[in-house]
């Protein structure tokens, strides 16, 4: 049985992984040699960096994952503060590694992943132990490391109590797991190049393309155009609502009709996030009656804030960690989509993948920055 301090709280399953990053000085990584940098460990994993990043706003999420008994689950739990309960440990297990190289724009140039043992160890068995943190959760956030064993699993139970399911696509190879769940999931938080590979998966044909490079210069109305045949492939196969994110050109917000209808999220707190952007994002400024037509497609258009950037990964599970800790805190989905970007840009401007801690002045000033310039798309628009 699960435990009783977190029940109620956001439920996370997936990776807990160790990343080794090697960060060159000046010089771009070389083929055959070396070149002069760091080389940090720091915690990461999706699940994980979704589930630290809620703690760190406010919110204790439980983790559900999976840990050896060695040197690097040692390092990934030195300042873990959260239950581990929920985190299988065993001798035969091989904590998970990720070894990624960037360039000297903090871009991922090369990695190495062995992250077997998540598939593998996090079984339905573990997860269903923890029905009653499941059962009384306002979201359970699934990240797409699981194996679709784990991943129907989580889904079910969640379906039992009514409970919204976050999908994380992860890569462009492991979002497309959605293919079995897609009729369980509430929300999917995918880059371009997952959002195609899912639309491409759930339609069973390679019929959608990515945008090529120097289309990232197109307007948020020409880049939803270019998208929304694959978003609607999404929505169409039971996905209630699609955020997209387009790195520094911020993310498209896209449902069937009103997407806070959609989620229906259970919120039980209203703390210093809550009171923070309530005052200073207005909760009426998107209520057109237009947008409980549950028929009709919904589309809306968040920006960036400009970013000192340091490395991007982390970047999108920031933004997951940061939407979810504000849903749970009771602001409504404008709103904490608003704070999960404000919280992506913490994260590329820090070292680690979750920052140490968030600077809540700051965060909620570039929440209203992003929210002030939200934008509709679509809100009337026939989904035929």
């Amino acid at each position: 049985m699960g435990g009783g301090e977190d029940v109620g709280s956001p439920v996370v399953v997936g990776a807990l992984i160790l990343d080794v990053h090697a960060k060159p000085s000046s010089t771009a990584p070389i083929s055959g040699t070396t070149v002069p940098g760091q080389v940090l460990f720091a915690p990461g994993g999706v699940g994980r960096n979704v589930a630290e990043c809620i703690f760190k706003l406010g919110i204790r999420p439980f983790m559900i994952g999976a840990l050896g008994i060695d040197g690097p689950a040692s390092v990934l739990l030195k300042d873990w503060q959260l239950s581990t309960e929920g985190i299988l440990r065993r001798e035969d297990i091989t904590t998970p590694i990720v070894s990624l190289v960037y360039d000297i724009h903090g871009e991922v140039a090369a990695g190495v992943a062995r992250v077997d043992a998540v598939e593998k160890f996090l079984t339905p068995d573990w997860i269903q132990r923890f029905e009653p943190n499941i059962s009384s959760a306002p979201v359970l956030v699934i990240d797409a490391n699981l194996s679709a064993l784990a991943l129907e699993a989580s889904c079910k139970l969640a379906a039992e109590f009514n409970v919204p399911v976050w999908f994380e696509p992860v890569s462009v190879t492991k979002s497309q797991r959605i293919a079995s769940i897609a009729k369980y999931v509430t929300v999917v938080s995918p880059n371009q190049h997952e959002l195609i590979a899912m639309a491409n998966t759930l339609c069973a044909r390679n019929m959608f393309k990515t945008l090529e490079p120097e289309d990232n210069k197109l307007l948020p109305q020409d880049v939803f155009c270019a998208l929304r045949p694959a978003v609607l492939v999404l929505l169409e196969s039971g996905i209630k609502v699609v955020i997209v994110t387009l790195g520094s050109n911020g993310a498209l917000l896209c449902s069937k009709g009103n997407p806070n209808k959609a989620l229906n999220i259970n919120r039980k707190f209203s703390g210093e996030i809550f009171r923070r952007v309530q005052l200073i994002c207005s909760p009426n400024r998107f209520s057109e009656p237009g947008l409980s037509h549950g028929s009709s497609l919904f589309a809306m258009h968040f920006p960036t804030v400009p970013a000192k950037v340091k490395k991007l990964t982390g970047a999108g599970d920031c933004l997951v960690g940061g939407t979810i800790a504000s849903l749970s805190d009771g602001l409504d989905l404008f709103q904490s989509l608003a704070v999960g970007i404000a919280s992506a840009k913490a994260a590329v401007e820090s070292d680690d993948n979750v920052p140490p801690e968030f600077n809540l002045d700051l965060l909620t000033d570039d929440a209203e920055l992003v929210y002030s310039g939200a934008r509709m798309l679509l809100a009337h628009q026939s989904m035929l």
